[in-house]
């Protein structure tokens, strides 16, 4: 079963925790009489709850830099997330960011803290998640402008899977 690990960061926006681990919904059944998926729906809900001025979603490329088919699917997914946000009202942004070596990246932390990685995936999926978020947070930092591709409402031609 596909999961997606949410993270927040605190007011200030300077360190990312871990939120929970809610269960990916694939097109089909699953949606509300508005259309939305589960999954994206409490995804607005823990925006909403939160006063999210920006929600990022990782974008799975290749080690090389390429896209492939989980990126077109985090692409459709972030645009889905757009519209539901805006459907609820809420003027976050959706940002995608690139997501290589996270997943990675949480079992090794895992690993040095003691964790068993292979009984607890949805922990990974949390751990990625504030790994993505945390990077996002400190490019934003250096920066001094958000991190990753936005994606704007007009760029969302269908939204289904």
């Amino acid at each position: 079963m596909a999961r997606i690990g949410l993270a927040a960061s605190d007011p200030d926006g300077l360190v990312a925790t871990p939120v929970e681990t809610v269960p990916r919904v694939l097109a089909g059944p699953g949606k509300s009489a508005k259309g939305t998926t589960a999954d994206v729906a409490r995804i607005v809900a823990e925006a909403v709850e939160r006063f999210a001025v920006v929600v990022y979603v990782g974008l799975p490329r290749h080690l090389s830099g390429k896209e492939g088919a989980a990126t077109a699917d985090a692409r459709a997914f972030a645009d889905r997330l757009v519209v539901a946000l805006a459907t609820a009202g809420e003027r976050a942004q959706v940002r995608l960011v690139d997501e290589r070596m996270t997943t990675v990246s949480a079992h090794q932390a895992l690993h040095a803290a003691g964790r068993k990685t292979k009984k607890h995936r949805s922990v990974i999926d949390q751990a990625a998640a504030v790994i993505i978020l945390q990077s996002a947070l400190d490019a934003e930092r250096a920066k001094g402008e958000r991190a990753g591709e936005l994606v704007e409402a007009r760029t969302v031609h269908d939204t289904h899977e």
